[in-house]
């Protein structure tokens, strides 16, 4: 790691609603990172108390640094409050992530290591099948046991080719991150930017659903100037299975029909984003 990203300080923010025991196990993954220096900010899309539980008992046990953004539960309003959580975030570099999503011990290391001015990072995520998800338990993840592809093979990941990746050695990491065909879109659930950046261009756009909002804030950082890399060899997360009742193909149809017009349009800021936030603190 270099010298200068050695010392940056970073915010991991993610995303969580009425999933306490999936964010149990999130949290267990950021306890054992071999980067040290960061903070959690927990988005809250206004879960129970059972949420703060959880985040109450894993504070108490590893001593990690965490603030959690809530608010009351008024359907699917994650935009806003990603945006709560960046405008509480303290720190200058910003790691995005979702609660359902456990990080290799690496994780926040890998993005630190590639964190550059003028760009955002973009990764993946190995996705499991619910036996694999509901398997997978505290050791599992303190020992990094729940990342070794034999070990996930045997408890029922198929053997598919997108899941090879996480097979592959850092030696060629970055090979395989330059070579890939896989276009650098901005993907909420392992992604990493500037918070200034975020800042420029207003955050995610609090009128978008289920369905795209990440890739649509993309589009605006690269209107910004800020050009995408991926680390999709390198920074590894694996994705917990959940329904997804808020799924819904009309909604998807209308995010993404912003997200063309904001591209065509090189729309870089959008007016329904942070600055709503902060007129209603005024």
């Amino acid at each position: 790691m270099s010298g200068l990203n050695n010392k940056l300080k970073v915010s991991v923010i993610f995303t969580t609603y009425n999933a306490h025991e999936w964010l149990e196990k999130v949290l267990w993954g950021y306890s054992v990172q071999t980067y040290p220096d960061f903070e959690i900010v927990i988005a809250d899309d206004g879960s129970d108390e059972r949420t703060k539980a959880v985040i109450e008992k894993i504070k108490k046990e590893t001593g990690l640094s965490i603030q959690h953004v809530w608010h009351p539960d008024d359907g699917f309003k994650k935009c806003e409050i990603l945006n709560r959580a960046i405008l509480t975030a303290k720190n200058e570099y910003l790691i995005f992530s979702d609660g359902d999503c456990i990080p290799r011990n690496d994780f926040v290391a890998e993005h630190i290591l590639h964190a550059k001015e003028g760009l955002y990072l973009t990764g993946s995520c190995i996705r499991l099948p619910m036996s694999t998800s509901e398997t997978i338990d505290k050791d599992d993840i303190l020992t990094n046991r729940c990342f070794n592809w034999k070990w996930l093979t045997d408890h029922g990941l198929p053997t598919k080719r997108k899941n090879i990746k996480l097979k592959a050695k850092k030696r060629w990491a970055g090979l395989l991150n330059f070579i890939t065909p896989a276009r650098t879109n901005f993907t909420g659930g392992n992604a990493s930017a500037w918070k200034k950046d975020i800042l420029a261009v207003n955050g995610f756009d609090q009128r978008m659903q289920w369905g795209g909002l990440d890739r649509e804030i993309g589009v605006r950082l690269k209107n910004l100037g800020i050009k995408g890399k991926h680390v999709r060899y390198n920074a590894h997360i694996i994705h917990l299975e959940h329904a997804r009742g808020y799924k819904d193909p009309e909604m998807v149809a209308r995010n993404k029909a912003l997200r063309i017009a904001n591209a065509k349009n090189k729309v870089i800021k959008t007016e329904y984003g942070i600055n709503l936030i902060l007129d209603e603190q005024k």
